[in-house]
């Protein structure tokens, strides 16, 4: 097909690519309306108890209470556990990521602090969402304690060090909307080009008109 009949094609199927724009620019105002959205971070430590040689919990961070905690991070982004946070008001998505202590020294994940994430429609809900989810990790750690039946004095601690926070979620509209004229372009054309195709052979079968044969190096070649 030649550039000119693909521009005759659309010239008669212009009803589509009115129909693409109309579709194109509904989809560029739900992008320029686009409701809110707010993404809330917490940071949780498990800390060791107390002892003679380390008095300050924070400097005797141990891989150990790493994997205790990856533990807990699997028991909750279970089947299981994400029934039971739906139970305590946690709807939607959520993150639960181990981090690092943030030096070069420290191998990755050996600190036992998990960032919790949760993006909701309001600051308020997405804040709420983070403090049930760490409420539900604390209420793990203590279980797991009570089954060992530690003693008070030797018990691990979950810690918030960084209380939940909501910030809007930044998009790039003018990314969005050169994405959703491309795609909407493109259908449109290939929609068009589609029908003036599939028109013009319901035209010959009806008036009974066999289609042409194209050949290729002088052997009939299907359509």
């Amino acid at each position: 097909m030649s550039p000119r009949d693909v521009a005759e094609a659309l010239l008669r199927r212009w009803y589509v690519l009115l129909l693409a724009l109309a579709l194109t620019a509904a989809g560029a105002y739900k992008v320029l309306h686009s409701a809110p959205q707010y993404l809330s971070s917490a940071v949780v430590v498990l800390k060791p108890p107390v002892t003679g040689n380390q008095p300050n919990q924070l400097t005797n961070l141990q891989p150990p209470l790493a994997t205790l905690s990856y533990g807990v991070i699997q028991q909750l982004e279970s089947p299981a556990g994400r029934k039971e946070l739906d139970s305590a008001g946690v709807q939607g998505s959520f993150q639960l990521i181990p981090r690092n202590s943030g030096t070069s020294a420290t191998p990755r994940y050996l600190i036992p602090s998990v960032q919790v994430q949760a993006q909701r429609a309001g600051a308020v809900e997405a804040d709420r969402a983070v403090s049930r989810i760490i409420e539900v990790y604390t209420k793990h750690v203590t279980d797991l304690q009570d089954a060992q039946r530690i003693a008070p004095g030797s018990r691990i601690s979950a810690s918030v060090l960084v209380a939940p926070s909501a910030a809007p979620v930044q998009g790039t509209r003018s990314r969005a909307l050169a994405g959703t004229a491309l795609l909407g372009g493109i259908f449109g054309i290939l929609g068009a080009l589609w029908c003036d195709r599939y028109a013009l052979r319901r035209r010959k079968r009806k008036d009974g008109t066999p289609e042409p044969v194209r050949r290729t190096a002088g052997v009939p070649v299907a359509n």
